[in-house]
């Protein structure tokens, strides 16, 4: 995606390609407030998508109108304590899997297809494990698990380990209540993010912006609580979802992105190949990174708009 971002009134950034959605509401998700977003005709046959970690819905504002004029209603969320959802006391792998599955009850009781994007996609191929009956397809974007486990500890270090991460864990939460992110300006906060996503136009980053974060008095800053930790959605291991990848039973599309990233997995083919479920379908991409669906958001709805149809 290449292209030159314009500044409209009031800090709106434009980008070509680029449309917010056409309908925004809250779903009650037993007591935190999710922000759901669609784009397309309300009447068309629903499709969900699920945004990474330290992400938000408005990061497919150029991917879903490409499945919305497409004949799809495309329905996004802000996972708690990202976007315009409310933030938690506390977070887990568990309860993201929850809100998802209110967010499916929303939208309707039959099966329907799914895309997942990085977090997002090893989320849903845990709950179309545990729920297939609401997975019609379901789209892995390069949230595929690696086959390497965590090494495992001698039981001998086992106690230390696990007081250490605890004890860091409950000096994080005492931090908490004085936890601010820091302000910037629009382009500020978009360098700050590229040097996550470094392979992203920068103008596509400066869009972002007024979308996943808010302006204060002193700057802008990003919506994502202060009290999540980079990777801290656990307990979750990747390998734990690859093992249940063959298991799965509804249509299934793995997108692989080579390009190694920070924010991305390292899976590589050779390591998910063999727990493909059968009848699968993988697509490895050469120089591509892992915002697959950003970097060649037209290639990947292409694929995706040919696999659910």
């Amino acid at each position: 995606m290449s292209s030159t971002a314009d500044t409209a009134p009031e800090g709106v950034v434009t980008y070509p390609g680029a449309r917010r959605p056409d309908r925004s509401y809250r779903i009650d998700a037993a007591g935190i407030g999710v922000a759901a977003h669609e784009w397309g005709n309300e009447l068309d046959p629903p499709l969900l998508l699920a945004h990474g970690g330290f992400d938000f819905a408005g990061t497919f504002d150029a991917f879903a109108p490409l499945l919305a004029d497409a004949g799809w209603r495309v329905i996004a969320w802000d996972q708690r304590g990202h976007g315009d959802s409310n933030h938690a006391a506390l977070y887990s792998w568990e309860s993201d899997l929850r809100d998802a599955l209110a967010v499916l009850d929303t939208i309707t009781p039959r099966p329907v297809p799914v895309v997942g994007h990085s977090k997002g996609g090893g989320m849903m191929m845990q709950l179309a494990d545990a729920c297939a009956h609401r997975f019609s397809h379901l789209v892995n974007l390069d949230g595929l698990p690696s086959k390497r486990p965590q090494p495992d500890v001698p039981d001998r270090e086992r106690t230390r380990l696990l007081a250490g991460e605890l004890g860091g864990w409950l000096d994080h939460r005492r931090r908490i209540p004085e936890l601010v992110r820091k302000p910037g300006t629009i382009d500020e906060l978009a360098a700050r993010r590229g040097r996550m996503n470094p392979r992203l136009d920068i103008d596509w980053l400066r869009y972002l912006v007024p979308i996943g974060a808010q302006q204060d008095e002193d700057g802008w800053r990003w919506k994502i609580d202060p009290a999540m930790k980079f990777g801290g959605f656990g307990p979750f291991r990747p390998e734990w979802s690859l093992y249940r990848m063959p298991g799965l039973g509804m249509p299934f599309l793995g997108v692989l992105g080579l390009e190694l990233e920070e924010m991305g997995w390292g899976t590589q083919p050779e390591d998910i190949t063999p727990y493909l479920p059968r009848g699968s379908r993988l697509e490895v991409m050469e120089g591509t990174g892992h915002f697959v669906h950003i970097e060649q958001a037209e290639l990947v709805a292409g694929w995706i708009l040919e696999f659910i149809s």
